[in-house]
């Protein structure tokens, strides 16, 4: 590449972040570390655990996203000293070396500009995650289980937090229902085009005779809801049911009646709890879950009567949005954005970045299409 050539690419590459610096608010950013670094150092914080636990992981989240900003912004000044040299010393090598890691650099750059795309009002949020498994029997729930697993090897690649709300093991493999919150700003907007009935095909490790079996499992994503949310339920609307935790294979996961289950008899909306020892901790957590599920169904319901003022007799976006197909050749292919992978064992071991970047994208276009 001529010099000129690297000079637009890092001159473009620096207005891309002056960009994205102002979208992420680096400088408030700074601040909120730094607010968190004190309460983290304080002597006392671990008296409340479920506050200590929400103060360090929002902690860890952030400078791990100002870690990767500022990482990114000293790569795009390192490279552009590189070529800079190599031109001046002619040394070919070293200019092909740099030319390599400036597409490296182009396409990390483009992954943290999609953050600048999430400009809804939760897309800030951190996000809680259900799976159930769907059609497809002992198929169906060992599917659930393994995007459940995808989910969470992602969250752990980018040192997200995870916290599991609640798992309902089925009869003999897999999942019938998890619960999770994966708390990590933009976590919500991030995951959010995950939403939708995900499809599996693949010779069931579960037929004695090695038939192709169809699977599907669901995947939901709403937003965890912050003090500042409007959402009140009376108690005469919820019943609250207690019953033993259980695991895999029936076996107790301790021997009180600690697990909750709260219906919202209005609505018919079910949520339960069971990861906590302590029936009370339960309770508040699974009212989290049922809270933020409430309220995104009153977007969901505002929304519908908007696109039904409008017209829009479109089927919802989400459903039945990706298949995974491991027979009889491989490839995990979304069905909105076109984009696809050779390689399923690499995106149920959490590798789905192009996915959701891809889907963000998509998202938004179609979000424009709306607008205009």
């Amino acid at each position: 590449m001529a010099g000129p050539d690297f000079d637009v690419e890092i001159k473009q590459l620096q207005a891309t972040m002056r960009t994205i610096e102002q979208v992420l608010d680096v400088d408030a950013m700074k601040v909120e570390i730094a607010d968190l670094g004190e309460q983290v150092g304080a002597p006392d914080l671990w008296d409340d655990q479920a506050n200590a636990t929400r103060v360090t992981g929002r902690l860890s989240a952030l400078q791990g996203e100002l870690d990767r900003f500022e990482s990114l912004e000293s790569r795009i000044e390192d490279v552009g000293l590189m070529a800079e040299m190599a031109q001046e010393e002619g040394d070919a090598e070293v200019l092909a070396e740099a030319q390599i890691e400036l597409e490296r650099v182009k396409k990390s750059v483009e992954g943290l500009e999609v953050r600048t795309l999430l400009s809804g009002e939760y897309d800030s949020r951190e996000a809680l995650v259900t799976i159930r498994a769907g059609a497809g029997g002992v198929d169906a729930a060992d599917f659930a289980e393994m995007l459940m697993r995808m989910y969470t090897r992602w969250a752990e690649q980018h040192k997200y937090p995870v916290e599991v709300f609640d798992t309902s093991y089925a009869e003999e493999a897999g999942l019938k229902s998890a619960t999770f919150a994966i708390h990590a700003p933009y976590a919500y907007g991030t995951l959010s085009v995950e939403a939708g009935t995900h499809r599996l095909v693949r010779i069931s490790p579960f037929d004695n005779q090695g038939r192709r079996q169809t699977s599907f499992a669901a995947v939901e994503v709403v937003p965890v809801l912050e003090q500042t949310d409007e959402i009140d339920i009376p108690d005469e609307e919820i019943r609250v049911d207690v019953y033993r935790s259980g695991g895999p294979g029936g076996q107790s996961v301790n021997t009180t009646d600690s697990a909750v289950r709260l219906t919202h008899i209005p609505t018919g909306t079910v949520v339960s709890c069971q990861n906590e020892k302590s029936q009370l901790q339960n309770k508040a957590s699974a009212m989290v879950v049922l809270k933020a599920k409430l309220l995104a169904r009153k977007k969901a319901e505002e929304k519908a009567h908007l696109d039904e003022l409008k017209g829009d007799v479109q089927a919802s976006w989400g459903d039945q949005m990706r298949n995974y197909v491991l027979n009889p050749y491989q490839v995990v292919k979304d069905l909105r954005t076109g984009y696809e992978v050779g390689n399923p064992s690499s995106v149920f071991d959490g590798d789905i970045d192009g996915f959701l970047e891809a889907g963000i994208r998509w998202r938004r276009g179609a979000e424009k299409a709306d607008e205009n």
